[in-house]
């Protein structure tokens, strides 16, 4: 499996690899303050809610590091509160980085002077469990999935991008399609190309194709008559917040593939690991839901495709109601028709 350094410690500077760029061009950046690395965040430079999650996590300890090289610093809660608040707010609706940053807030008591390290161990720690979710998840949605009585290859759709790209290696969705290819052999996977910002072409077919996957790009309008054509076992996505009920918030078009799905009685799974479930939002209604620039619609490779004055709704993200949901694959169990004391249950066990 091709390996990214999607968002690593590297010489003491979060190394970024510019997702904007891609499949053109692989270019990393480095990033020496938490200012910065917001602003990547805020750029999608680094997109998919648990490859954020770890860029908060190493914006907090680059931060450290960088104040600790200006001076000592006695009270590191009111040193890093301007930063921490910088990345908090770089993107609304992916949990996972507010997530990180309440893991490492407690790191800022004791010790002044060991603060900045401990950040770091923390952070790492973060990437390395990252992984090892996304490894467990895969393989308890691969155990969810067949192949077809006819013999022919499991035909799997997804929908934006939740693959090593989004995470710190391997994926959710992806990491699911992965251990499916692992459990059952070859896997056929038709990737939507995911408007407005084209992850699925730009991202999803070309990190498919690069681990060697049959993978066929189509529009997003396309996955009804694909369905209805037999030509999808399965639907599988990621996820940027799971409400406490269940509910999905994800890349906008997922609900329309939900209830495609629920119409031709296909399954549709979602793969997130428990940093991505946000107990404290009960129904998909509380979760803010980005909109974002609205060249990203008018606008392709920086020519204008649109009329000019047209006005344009461009929400990053919607929700699709629980009860669309087939099963949420986690890295400590599968959720089959989630709700809100299933869900819970993760936690308590």
């Amino acid at each position: 499996m091709t390996v990214f350094d999607v968002a690593v410690w590297r010489d003491g500077k979060v190394r970024m690899l510019d997702q904007r760029r891609l499949p053109g061009e692989e270019i990393y950046h480095d990033y020496d303050s938490a200012f910065e690395v917001a602003e990547a965040i805020r750029e999608m430079v680094v997109r998919g809610a648990p490859a954020i999650g770890c860029a908060a996590a190493f914006g907090m300890a680059v931060e450290a590091f960088r104040l600790a090289r200006i001076g000592p610093v006695s009270d590191w809660i009111a040193a890093m509160t301007p930063a921490v608040e910088r990345l908090r707010h770089a993107r609304p609706t992916a949990v996972n980085l507010v997530w990180a940053l309440e893991r490492l807030k407690p790191l800022l008591s004791g010790e002044p002077g060991e603060v900045p390290m401990r950040l770091l161990q923390e952070a790492e720690a973060i990437h390395r469990e990252d992984i090892a979710s996304c490894r467990a998840m895969g393989a308890a949605g691969a155990a969810l999935l067949s192949r077809p009585a006819s013999g022919r290859p499991l035909s799997l759709m997804t929908h934006c991008n939740a693959g090593a790209l989004a995470t710190a290696g391997y994926g959710t969705a992806l990491g699911v399609i992965r251990a499916a290819r692992e459990r059952l052999g070859e896997v056929v996977v038709y990737a939507t190309e995911t408007r407005p910002y084209l992850q699925g072409a730009r991202l999803t077919a070309w990190e498919l194709r690069r681990d060697g996957f049959d993978v066929t790009l189509m529009t997003d309008s396309m996955a009804g008559h694909a369905m209805s054509r037999g030509l999808v076992d399965a639907v599988v996505v990621g996820a940027d917040r799971v409400a406490a009920n269940g509910d999905v918030a994800n890349k906008i078009g997922t609900y329309v593939h939900a209830v495609l799905a629920r119409r031709h009685g296909i399954p549709f799974l979602v793969a997130c690991p428990l940093s991505t479930i946000d107990l404290a939002t009960a129904t998909g209604a509380g979760i803010p839901i980005e909109e974002r620039a609205a060249e990203e619609v008018t606008h392709v490779m920086g020519r204008r495709m649109a009329a000019e004055g047209v006005k344009v709704f461009n929400p990053a993200f919607d929700v699709t109601p629980a009860e669309l949901v087939t099963a949420l694959v986690t890295e400590r169990g599968v959720v089959h028709a989630p709700d809100a004391l299933r869900v819970r249950a993760l936690f308590e066990s």
